[in-house]
C-alpha cells in the first residue's frame, strides 16, 4: 500500500499526469478550434461537426475526462507553484505558469452556459446562439472569448513544444507542427468572425428574432425566462470564480507562513566561483541559485529531464537526500560520478559547497537563468574528417592566389560529396574538413552515405588533378578517417560563430584516422564498426590494429587505397543522382 501510494505521488508520475491532462485539454480545444474553422464552410456544417464531437465530449466517460483534465491540470500546476521556493525564473517558465492559473477564469464565461444552460435550464445551445451572443449581443464577451482560445492554445502549444523538442525527429517535423499551431487558431477566429457578421447582418435588415432561432426557443419546454437562467448562470460562475480564487489565495498564504518558518533555518551554499548564497532549507539547489542571482543552467525548466544544471558536490555538512527516480534515471543516462547531482532535484538540508559544472561564462554578462540555444544531447552519428596531404608545402611554392583557388576547388568538392550522401559539413579548419552523418537517428544508413561521401571525395579530386594538372603540375592527394560511435551534438560557439557540432571520443578517433591514413599511404582509415554498419562487403580490404593516442585499446580498422574506394562510388552516384 505504501508503495503504491508513493507511486502515484512520485515527481516522476505527476509529471506524466500533468502531460497528459494537458494533452487532453489540448485535443479538445485543437477539436473546438477546427469546428469554428468549419464555419467558413457553412453554420450547418459546423453545427453538424458539433454534434459529431459532442458525442465524444458531451458524454459521462468524456465529460469526465475533460472537466477531470482540468482540475487535475490547474491542481498541478497549484502544487508545483507551492513547491517553487522562489518566484524567480525565466519568462518563459513564468509565461506558463501564468497561463496555467489563468485556464479557469478565462473559460468559465464560455464554459457555463455553453454546458449547463440545457441540462439545468432547457435551453437548447447551438452555434447559432453562441455566435450571436457572443458577436451581436455582448462583443465585449465574443473578445474576451478570443482571447482565452489564442492563451490557451498558445499554453498548450508551448507545452507540447518543451515536450517534444529534443526528440530526434522534432527538427524535421517542427515546420509542419508551426504551421498547424498557427492555422489553427487563424482559421478558427476567420470562421468566428464571418459568421458573426452575417447573423449581424441578419440582424440588422430583419430586427424581429431570426426564425431558426426563435424555432429553437419555442422547441424548449417548458417557456424560458431568461433572467431566471442569467441570474442562475451567474450565480454559478461567480462561485466557480470566486472558488479559484480562494484557490490561489490559499497557495499563496500557505507559501508565506511557509517563508516565514524557513527564515529562521537558513542553509549556505558556496560556489567554486566564490559565490555564496544565503537560502531557505528546503530549496533545490536550482531554486536557490535563482534566489541568491547566481546564474545556473536550466534548460527544461528545472523539471529533469536534462542534466545541464548537474553540480559537484565539493563539500557538506550533512548527508545529502539520496536521488529520486528523475534524478537518478538522469544521472545514470550520463554516467555521471558519485559526487554529481542534478540542481533542480537536490533539496539539501545544511550547508554544503558545489561547483557548477555548466557554469555560464563568468565574463560574459549573462543573465540570471541564461540557457543554450540547443542543448547538446548524445547520438550515434559517424564522423569523416578530410585533410590534404602535404598542402603546407604545397603553399609555400605557390602564389597565394593560387592556394586560394586550389583550397576553394577543394572544399567544393568536399562540400558537394557531403551533401550529396545526405550528411552535415561541419567545419573546415585549415585545408582539413569535418562532416557528420546520421543526426536525427539515421544510424542506419550514416556509415554508408559517409563511406559513400569519401569515396566521391577521392574521385573528385582525381579528376581535379586531370583538370589542372598542366597549368599547376600539382598532384593533390587526401587522406580521410571515418568512426562511428556516439558523440555529444549540440549548439556549440560563440555569438555569430554559434553552430552545430559535435565533440567527444568519436570525433577524437576519426581525427585520428584521417592522420593514419597518412601513416599507412591509403586513401581511407575506416574503423571496423563503421564498415561493417555500412554493410558494404569488407572482402579484399587490408584490416589492421592501431593504437589510437588517448584510448587504452587498440582499435581495428580497414586501409582502403584510391582504387580500392571504387566500391564506394557506386552509392555515392546514386546518392548524388537521387
Amino acid at each position: 500500500m505504501n508503495k503504491a501510494l508513493a507511486a502515484i505521488t512520485s515527481e516522476r508520475f505527476l509529471q506524466k499526469v500533468r502531460l497528459g491532462s494537458g494533452l487532453v485539454m489540448l485535443t479538445f480545444v485543437g477539436m473546438h478550434l477546427f469546428n469554428h474553422a468549419l464555419l467558413l464552410v457553412s453554420l450547418d456544417m459546423a453545427d453538424r461537426i458539433s454534434a459529431v464531437f459532442g458525442l465524444i465530449w458531451r458524454n459521462p466517460v468524456g465529460t469526465i475526462l475533460l472537466f477531470g483534465a482540468l482540475l487535475t491540470h490547474v491542481g498541478l500546476v497549484l502544487r508545483s507553484l507551492y513547491h517553487r521556493r522562489t518566484l524567480r525564473m525565466p519568462m518563459r517558465e513564468a509565461a506558463q505558469v501564468l497561463f496555467g492559473l489563468l485556464i479557469p477564469f478565462l473559460i468559465i464565461e464560455h464554459v457555463v452556459p455553453a454546458r449547463l444552460s440545457q441540462p439545468l435550464y432547457g435551453v437548447v445551445v447551438d452555434y447559432r446562439m453562441v455566435i450571436r451572443s457572443l458577436w451581436v449581443v455582448n462583443p465585449l464577451s465574443g473578445l474576451r472569448q478570443a482571447a482565452a482560445l489564442l492563451i490557451i492554445w498558445t499554453h498548450g502549444c508551448f507545452g507540447v513544444y518543451f515536450w517534444l523538442r529534443y526528440r530526434s525527429w522534432y527538427a524535421t517535423a517542427a515546420p509542419w507542427l508551426l504551421a498547424v499551431a498557427i492555422l489553427v487558431p487563424v482559421l478558427a477566429l476567420l470562421g468566428f468572425a464571418d459568421t458573426g457578421r452575417m447573423l449581424a447582418h441578419m440582424a440588422e435588415s430583419a430586427p424581429q428574432m431570426d426564425p431558426a432561432y426563435a424555432q429553437s426557443l419555442r422547441a424548449a419546454r417548458p417557456p424560458i425566462d431568461q433572467a431566471a437562467v442569467a441570474q442562475g448562470l451567474g450565480q454559478i460562475k461567480l462561485a466557480l470564480y470566486a472558488i479559484f480564487s480562494a484557490a490561489i489565495l490559499l497557495v499563496a498564504a500557505l507559501r508565506r507562513m511557509r517563508t516565514l518558518a524557513e527564515r529562521a533555518s537558513q542553509i549556505t551554499i558556496r560556489y567554486s566561483n566564490g559565490a555564496l548564497v544565503r537560502a531557505p532549507r528546503g530549496l533545490s539547489l536550482l531554486e536557490a541559485s535563482r534566489y541568491g542571482d547566481v546564474p545556473h543552467y536550466a534548460v527544461c525548466g528545472g523539471k529533469g529531464r536534462c542534466s545541464t544544471c548537474r553540480v559537484r558536490v565539493l563539500d557538506t555538512h550533512a548527508p545529502l537526500p539520496p536521488p529520486g527516480a528523475i534524478e537518478a534515471a538522469a544521472l545514470s543516462r550520463i554516467h555521471a560520478d558519485a559526487d554529481v547531482r542534478l540542481g533542480c532535484q537536490l533539496h539539501p538540508t545544511a550547508d554544503l559547497s558545489v561547483a557548477l559544472l555548466m557554469a555560464p561564462n563568468p565574463d560574459a554578462a549573462l543573465p540570471v537563468a541564461t540557457e543554450p540555444v540547443r542543448p547538446g544531447r548524445e547520438e550515434e552519428i559517424v564522423v569523416l574528417f578530410c585533410d590534404l596531404r602535404a598542402f603546407t608545402d604545397l603553399s609555400e611554392t605557390r602564389l597565394p592566389y593560387d592556394v586560394v583557388f586550389l583550397l576553394n576547388r577543394y572544399f567544393a568538392i568536399v562540400g558537394q560529396a557531403v551533401e550529396d550522401a545526405g550528411g552535415r559539413l561541419d567545419k573546415f579548419i585549415g585545408d582539413g574538413a569535418m562532416a557528420l552523418f546520421g543526426l536525427g537517428g539515421k544510424r542506419e544508413q550514416a556509415s554508408r552515405q559517409a563511406l559513400a561521401a569519401a569515396a566521391a571525395i577521392v574521385r573528385d579530386i582525381g579528376r581535379l588533378n586531370e583538370e589542372l594538372g598542366h597549368d599547376f603540375a600539382t598532384h593533390l592527394r587526401v587522406a580521410i578517417g571515418v568512426h562511428t560511435g556516439p558523440s555529444v551534438v549540440g549548439m556549440m560557439g560563440y555569438g555569430s560563430t554559434k553552430s552545430l557540432t559535435a565533440v567527444g571520443d568519436t570525433v577524437n578517433v576519426a581525427s585520428r584516422l584521417e592522420s593514419a591514413a597518412k601513416q599507412h599511404d591509403v586513401a581511407i582509415v575506416v574503423s571496423e564498426r563503421a564498415l561493417r554498419q555500412s554493410g558494404i562487403a569488407v572482402e579484399g580490404l587490408q584490416d589492421d590494429v592501431i593504437a589510437i593516442r588517448g584510448r587504452s585499446a587498440p582499435l581495428r580498422v580497414y586501409l582502403v587505397t584510391e582504387a580500392e574506394s571504387l566500391r564506394f562510388a557506386a552509392d555515392a552516384d546514386a546518392m548524388r543522382s537521387a
